[in-house]
């Protein structure tokens, strides 16, 4: 993925849908790389259905999320 900030602080919502995931609340990380690693490693798979990570005025979804972990980028910058 092109043009993204993996060191941005970031807010990451989790639920079966959006409106879950909206309802639940954000939860904040110091990075976006810490919420993809979160999202993909700890939270239900379920919960990414609904799931958006939401860095400034940009959001992702789970699908998003999915192809930031597999990067060459992402595995570079957290191993």
């Amino acid at each position: 993925m092109t043009d993204f900030e993996y060191l941005a602080p970031a807010a990451l919502y989790l639920g079966s849908d959006y409106a879950t995931a909206l309802a639940q609340g954000p939860r904040n990380f110091r990075t976006a790389a810490q919420a993809i690693s979160f999202a993909m490693e700890h939270a239900a798979p379920v919960s990414l259905r609904g799931a958006r990570l939401v860095i400034g005025k940009r959001q992702f979804t789970g699908n998003d999320l999915k192809a930031m972990h597999g990067s060459a980028e992402f595995q570079a910058l957290t191993h």
